[in-house]
């Protein structure tokens, strides 16, 4: 190793030019070797070396720097870091050959590369690239999640308070699903155009902002407002600022989330990391569900026991303190992770960012960002495992939420079966969270993601042959229909967690956001269009009808990943070589 290093000095310095070395990847720092200026000329000192990293890929280019140029501009070393020194004798400088293809001067650590063994290969993969800088992330997604997820809960029950008609709540959820289909694709364009830091920051400031300006609204109406009929309630001030003020917030919400999801969990985690990776989304999907049950609890018991106004205040004090807290957790996450966040994805060009910001421009840069996301999202590899997300959000259905309630309650279900079941569903998605990234490991994500929707879309048949069957009205009916719908949340939430994987795993980091964003538009155009289906066919006889395109979406979704899986291209194995199933494959 010695005679190797002493030779390939003896050739750098058989040129009267210094050296300098730079890094293939891109990097705001370089590592340069200079001449010493002390009076051992033949020493090399080795400038900006940090410890505990490695560089890869090194070139050296002797032919643009002079042996006059100084170096003495580059930062010190910090304290307590000891600086590699290289002594280079006076008979290494002659510059002898030195044969590389004789095996005797080859010294013998050359003979054998080392190879891991299946068993470190996967202790590699079940281990984070940076670990401290996930429990920082999911400190910081847990205390965000929950006060947003108590905000979800809140307005809604508020103007349930204030005026008993669907129609307030309606036109709000409208609206956010609206902004999130024009806006999500240019967010997350910008996104992708700065510095991530700044703009967790900012986004965070948008939404606290907004959440209090929606509290302020509702609280404003539940002192002033008295009864009014419908029409009076949806065309105030008070009432047009809160559906702004909501868009905005719902917005910002998801554009956080797309970020921490879909870009910083992945550095964090490590994309060549599958296991870590499955894990940490496992984790993700956990805290998300234990926030949502959390934050309707909480909020609940305030509603039961102190006034609207009360608790709408309690839940702004919460808004404000969060602020603070989610700046510095972002911080905290960079700063344990060895400034992982501060890699560049895009060059930041602020033309771009100016003109995407520019209010007059709105309807233009939104349309823009539209087609472009489009364009960039359909030619992505991993496109049947994101479009296989959108068509679940096609299940509306046999799904729990307000359909299938309206549903059991109509049929004269008693309300305790009624909160069971959503309950039994709330822990089937919790348990297939740990299912999801055990299967990952045993089966590989292409795998593990077929065996969800194949499952899902099995036991919503058995549910849909049951309903069509006309018996749901009996008891062992009944059960079968309900227990069908809650285990196929097993295979649901599954493949929410190994999709999100593989659109990790395919998209790059200069287009996470974008592609993350378009794909939540997508999903809530999905949405959209379900909710008219069910505004047309709004009468509790045409469930069928809403039951067969559920089936139908979350089969189409099946068929198509499953298709995804036989037919890969070139592209498409390279991206998942390490995949047990293209491995089995090739052999």
């Amino acid at each position: 190793m010695g005679m190797l290093a002493a030779a390939a000095a003896s050739a750098l310095l058989a040129s009267p030019q210094a050296l300098a070395g730079r890094r293939r990847v891109s990097g705001a720092w370089t590592l340069r070797l200079r001449p010493a200026t002390s009076p051992g000329a033949g020493t090399l000192r080795l400038h900006k070396f940090v410890p505990k990293c490695y560089i890869a890929n090194i070139e050296v280019d002797v032919s643009t720097v002079s042996k006059e140029e100084e170096f003495d501009d580059q930062p010190s070393l910090p304290p307590g870091c000891s600086i590699p020194v290289v002594n280079l004798l006076g008979d290494v400088l002659d510059s002898s050959p030195f044969s590389l293809h004789d095996r005797a001067s080859c010294p013998s650590d050359f003979e054998e590369l080392p190879v891991l063994s299946e068993g470190e290969q996967q202790t590699l993969a079940s281990t984070p690239a940076h670990p401290a800088g996930l429990y920082a992330l999911y400190a910081s997604y847990l205390f965000g999640n929950l006060v947003e997820q108590l905000w979800n809960f809140a307005w809604p029950a508020a103007l349930a308070i204030l005026h008993p008609s669907l129609l307030p709540v309606a036109i709000v959820g409208f609206f956010t699903k609206l902004s999130v289909f024009i806006g999500a694709p240019i967010v997350g364009k910008l996104m992708d155009h700065f510095p991530r830091i700044p703009m967790y920051t900012a986004l965070n400031a948008v939404q606290v902002s907004t959440q209090l300006i929606s509290a302020a609204t509702v609280i404003y109406a539940l002192k002033n407002l008295s009864h009014a009929s419908t029409t009076a309630v949806v065309l105030r001030p008070w009432f047009i600022a809160l559906v702004a003020a909501g868009a905005i917030e719902r917005l910002a919400g998801l554009a956080l989330g797309v970020a921490m999801e879909r870009d910083w969990v992945v550095l964090l985690a490590g994309t060549n990391r599958p296991v870590a990776l499955a894990q940490a989304n496992a984790v993700l999907n956990r805290l998300d569900l234990i926030c949502e049950t959390v934050g309707a609890s909480v909020f609940g018991l305030l509603l039961s026991k102190y006034h609207p106004v009360t608790c709408l205040k309690i839940a702004c004090g919460l808004m404000i303190c969060s602020f603070p807290v989610l700046v510095m957790l972002g911080q905290l996450i960079n700063r344990v992770s060895c400034h992982a966040l501060d890699s560049s994805r895009t060059t930041t060009d602020e033309s771009i960012c100016i003109d995407l910001l520019d209010l007059r421009k709105l309807v233009q840069n939104s349309l823009s960002a539209i087609k472009h996301g489009w364009n960039e999202y359909k030619q992505q590899t991993v496109l049947p495992a994101s479009a296989a997300t959108v068509f679940l959000n096609f299940n509306v259905a046999l799904a729990p939420g307000a359909i299938m309630t309206a549903l059991l309650m109509h049929r004269g279900i008693s309300p305790s079966i009624v909160g069971a079941f959503s309950g039994l569903c709330s822990i089937m998605g919790l348990v297939a969270t740990f299912i999801s990234s055990s299967l990952v490991k045993r089966v590989g994500i292409l795998k593990a993601g077929a065996a969800g929707l194949i499952f899902q879309a099995s036991l919503l048949s058995v549910a849909l042959t049951v309903y069509w069957a006309g018996s749901i009205s009996q008891r062992t009916p009944l059960l079968i229909f309900l227990v069908s719908i809650a285990l196929s949340r097993l295979g649901h939430m599954s493949y929410d967690v190994v999709g999100t994987q593989i659109v990790q795993t395919g998209v790059p980091a200069s287009k996470a956001n974008l592609i993350g964003g378009m794909e939540v538009s997508i999903a809530s155009l999905a949405e959209l269009v379900m909710l008219a289906m069910a505004i047309v066919a709004n009468d509790v006889s045409h469930f069928g009808f809403l039951a067969i395109l559920s089936v139908s979406s979350v089969a189409g979704a099946a068929w198509m990943f499953c298709r995804w899986l036989t037919n890969p291209t070139d592209e498409q194995r390279e991206l998942f070589m390490f995949d047990p199933l293209y491995q089995v494959q090739a052999m």
